[in-house]
C-alpha cells in the first residue's frame, strides 16, 4: 500500500498529539481502519480524470447568508467554560510539537 504506512505506533503518536485516549485495541483497529481509508484514497487517485474538465460544473445554489458580526453584551457568560484567559484572549494548550 503506498509509502504511507499506519500502525499502531502512529495511531498513538496522532492520539497523544490530539490528547486522545486509546486502548491498545481500540488503536489497533483504528490503523486497520485508517489503512482501509488510504487504500481507497490510492483507488481514487488511479482513476483517470484526463477527459473532465474541472472548470465546468452543474449550477448550484451559491448563495451564503450575510456575514454581519454582532456584539455579544453578556462577556462573562460567553467565556464561562474557557480554562485560561491571556491579555483577554483564550489561551490553548500546545500541541505542536
Amino acid at each position: 500500500m503506498g509509502d504511507k504506512h499506519v500502525d499502531f505506533d502512529t495511531v498513538k503518536y496522532i492520539a497523544k498529539l490530539a490528547k486522545l485516549k486509546f486502548t491498545d485495541e481500540e488503536a489497533l483497529k483504528l490503523a486497520k481502519e485508517f489503512e482501509a481509508i488510504l487504500g481507497h484514497f490510492e483507488t481514487i487517485d488511479k482513476v483517470d480524470l484526463s477527459d473532465i474538465d474541472i472548470n465546468e460544473f452543474d449550477e448550484v445554489n451559491t448563495e451564503f447568508r450575510k456575514d454581519i458580526p454582532e456584539t455579544y453584551e453578556d462577556k462573562k457568560k460567553l467565556l464561562q467554560n474557557v480554562k485560561t484567559l491571556r491579555d483577554g484572549a483564550i489561551e490553548v494548550p500546545k500541541i505542536i510539537e
